[in-house]
């Protein structure tokens, strides 16, 4: 009770005693607080996402190469450079709303063209044009505020007050040499010049603030300076005065030359950006680590943005999704290239965190970072012809990219671990990580490809085989593990037989799996065309007539209102005239009453008789011959009759290949015709009528009903394209492989399966892990020889897996 204060307990009594929901509030302004540089960067990327501006890209750049990567935390320069460029974007955006700008007279012709240079710029004119900079400037004086009231603000000038004034002098001493050279050069003292220019880089400051974030490790630090310096700070300095004495050299030569202030100048802002990232690559302290797996999954969204939502980075955004296009077999260009390059930076990403160079992460991220930009806000624009802030789905990629830079700074500023081998998904053994490892597993290729890189990237003395050899076991170890875990916590007691519960549950589920695997197909055709189907009505609907060889003597075709549907009272009457037909109403069951087309055909033939008068004469002659193969003989003004050969029921199935329906058809005989030749002074063509119709009509036509099949939806057009044979042969024994190699192999491997203890090959694979990161690469052959000896002596491998 000696530090008890009775205020303190009081409060910490009233605020317990609170409502929840006020309980909740302060937690969230807790944490508003205490990440209130993260709701800074956010609203700095949301306004530019919104904006697509050059004057909203130079802070979104800044966060990614200068404030996330700065140690321990973005420096007081940072947050004055943000707040000032901020106000100053304000000020700019203001000046140019007024309408006396050429560019403001029409804006809305040219709001929507992405390559306009005011909407490039960011000076157009519109409404709310200042909202989110508002914003921004309102959640940077909120961090601001923050910082000093945790005394945060000022420490930069603390930390460089010892310095300031050495700074001073050398400017002043640079000042008087640039107006009096042969002086100043005489004055100049090398010794104190050259520390001068060692504390007055910025980034020297960065190195401060690490020493002092806690007055012991200062104190120790100071002290282990002072007394043992250690080679690597020793080498460190002689690189620093190295480099101090280089940049002296150059400061007064540049003194002595016509452009010696621009180039002065130039030296000023290259030599603290060298030294800021000198210092990341090269830090005093690294809290190591590893933050991969995040950085995985931001690309694997963006991968999966990009492949469901690839039609929003090229030309046309009205196209289909990605399957439609796949099936038509065409790769849209702008998702093979997304893909490519998404696929590449994850190859890239991979490699860098398996040799562990900060340098090479460094150099990437710059590289990323102003290339991603690039594209994104001026590249990207021309090709959709849409501006960025237009196109939903590019923000989207766009954000999560921003996510995966702050990862990439946050592992660049902290160091990579000593380790990075294994999978992320083997450090506990439980059931969440077995199913997620075996999935991780299945993907096609994903195994392999990471195996190889692996190989590739790491010191290693094992061949490539021996090291897919150490990854299966170790994979195969490690599943084990987790069930022998599992068989810990949930023990079966001997001489019990199984719960129904298990039985059922587990075998239940088996077979039902398995007899929907053998009865898919059937299940799968008959339900997407009749719960699912979409109704397929013909559009157009030919008639065409030809006597023997020659020229067609009719030809007519119905569209649009010559289509029709049958109304429920014709329908029903249909029905009706097929009461007694068995045939026939058991194919009407299939179709419903949208199902079926009545097309109306005029009798009057479109198109003219321009037959030669040889062809004319010669079929003549051959309609006048009763012995030939025509069932009609014809005369200039008789009329004959064409007995069954008009099929009045067509079937119109999902593919190409139009069929007559016989079930409907009075004793499977087709219906009657008449053919006419009508000629007047210079022209002749061909009347046709059919003699009994359902919708009795005067002048002569046909008609004919068509039953179409309903087709199966666009999504499911490339599964439900193979039919059910092919779905037999693609699916059903494709999985029956599996499943059959499941039970029938399992006696070849109970050695390997039927380990009780494994803990002990699990920890000999670990070692070869952890040889191979500390490098002793013959230690690594010498477990690894162990390793296949183990599996290659079955009464060895009984006393390495026996229960403790």
């Amino acid at each position: 009770r000696m530090f008890h204060d009775d205020e303190l307990e009081e409060s910490e009594k009233f605020y317990v005693g609170q409502p929840r929901v006020l309980l909740l509030i302060y937690a969230l302004y807790n944490t508003l607080v205490a990440r209130s540089e993260m709701v800074c960067y956010f609203v700095i990327i949301l306004n530019h996402m919104i904006s697509a501006s050059m004057i909203t890209l130079v802070l979104p750049i800044l966060i990614f190469l200068w404030a996330m990567l700065s140690v321990p935390r973005p420096s007081k320069r940072f947050w004055m450079t943000a707040i000032v460029y901020t106000e100053v974007a304000i000020v700019i955006k203001y000046f140019f709303q007024f309408g006396f700008f050429p560019w403001n007279k029409h804006v809305d012709y040219t709001k929507d063209k992405p390559y306009h240079p005011p909407n490039i710029i960011g000076i157009e004119k519109k409404e709310g044009y200042v909202h989110y900079d508002l914003v921004q400037l309102l959640a940077l004086f909120f961090h601001r505020s923050i910082l000093k009231c945790h005394g945060l603000w000022d420490e930069d000038e603390k930390g460089d007050s010892s310095s300031n004034k050495e700074d001073t002098d050398d400017e002043l001493s640079l000042t008087g040499g640039r107006r009096d050279s042969s002086a100043s050069l005489k004055s100049v003292n090398l010794a104190a010049s050259v520390e001068s220019i060692h504390v007055h880089f910025p980034e020297q400051q960065t190195a401060i603030r690490r020493k002092s974030s806690s007055s012991i490790s200062q104190l120790s630090h100071r002290s282990s300076f002072s007394s043992h310096r250690s080679k690597r700070e020793i080498l460190k300095n002689i690189n620093h005065t190295t480099f101090s004495l280089n940049f002296l050299q150059c400061k007064l030569c540049v003194i002595k030359s016509h452009c010696g202030l621009c180039c002065f100048r130039t030296l000023q802002v290259y030599v603290p950006i060298r030294q800021f990232f000198y210092n990341l690559i090269h830090p005093d302290y690294s809290a190591v680590t590893d933050v991969y797996v995040l950085m995985f999954l931001a690309d694997t969204v963006d991968f999966i943005i990009i492949v469901f939502g690839f039609w929003a980075f090229g030309k046309h955004s009205a196209a289909a999704d990605i399957t439609s296009s796949l099936s038509e077999d065409q790769v849209p260009e702008a998702f093979l290239v997304m893909v490519l390059i998404q696929f590449g930076t994850m190859v890239v990403d991979r490699a860098l965190y398996l040799k562990k160079t900060v340098m090479g992460k460094v150099i990437f991220q710059v590289i990323l970072v102003f290339g991603i930009h690039f594209w994104m806000f001026f590249i990207l624009p021309g090709v959709t012809e849409r501006k960025f802030s237009q196109n939903t789905v590019a923000q989207l990629w766009y954000f999560v990219k921003c996510v995966y830079f702050g990862l990439s700074a946050y592992q660049i500023r902290c160091g990579y671990p000593t380790r990075v081998l294994g999978n992320f998904l083997t450090k506990s053994y439980n059931y969440v990580n077995l199913f997620l490892f075996q999935g991780f597993r299945l993907v096609p290729f994903l195994t392999e490809l990471r195996a190889v890189m692996d190989w590739v990237w790491t010191d290693t003395t094992l061949s490539l085989s021996s090291w897919i050899c150490v990854e299966d076991i170790y994979a195969h170890i490690f599943i084990l593990k987790c069930w022998r875990e599992s068989e810990k916590r949930y023990p079966q007691p001997r001489g019990q037989k199984k719960k129904k519960v298990v039985k059922y549950g587990m075998g239940g589920m088996i077979i039902v799996l398995l007899i929907c695997i053998v009865w898919f197909p059937l299940l799968f055709m008959s339900l997407i065309k009749s719960v699912a189907g979409i109704t397929n009505k013909p559009l157009d609907v030919s008639i065409t007539i030809t006597l023997g060889g020659y020229q067609p003597i009719f030809t007519m075709s119905a569209q649009q209102n010559q289509l029709k549907t049958l109304d429920p009272n014709e329908y029903n009457e249909f029905l009706r005239s097929y009461r007694g037909n068995t045939a026939a109403l058991q194919f009407l069951e299939g179709y419903a009453r949208e199902d079926i087309t009545r097309a109306d055909l005029e009798g009057n033939s479109n198109s003219l008789w321009t037959i030669s008068p040889p062809s004319r004469n010669k079929m003549i002659q051959g309609l006048l011959n009763f012995d030939a193969d025509f069932t009609l003989v014809i005369s200039w003004t008789i009329q004959r009759t064409l007995e069954e050969m008009y099929p009045y029921y067509i079937k119109a199935p999902s593919d190409s290949l139009a069929k007559p329906i016989k079930q409907l058809l009075r004793d499977c005989k087709w219906e009657n015709i008449t053919v006419s030749l009508v000629k007047n002074t210079s022209e002749e063509w061909w009347v046709l009528n059919q003699l009994e119709k359902r919708h009795k009509t005067p002048q002569e036509s046909l008609e004919l009903f068509i039953f179409s099949d309903k087709v199966s939806p666009p999504s499911l057009g490339f599964l439900a394209g193979y039919g059910i044979m092919g779905l037999y042969a693609s699916v059903v024994l494709v999985i029956g492989k599996f499943v059959r190699e499941f039970f029938s192999g399992i006696s070849h491997s109970i050695m390997f399966e039927e380990l009780p203890n494994v803990d002990r090959i699990l920890k000999l694979c670990t070692d070869i892990f952890l040889v191979r990161e500390t490098g002793e690469l013959e230690l690594e052959e010498d477990l690894y020889a162990k390793l296949i000896f183990l599996y290659r002596s079955p009464e060895t491998m009984i006393k390495w897996t026996r229960e403790k």
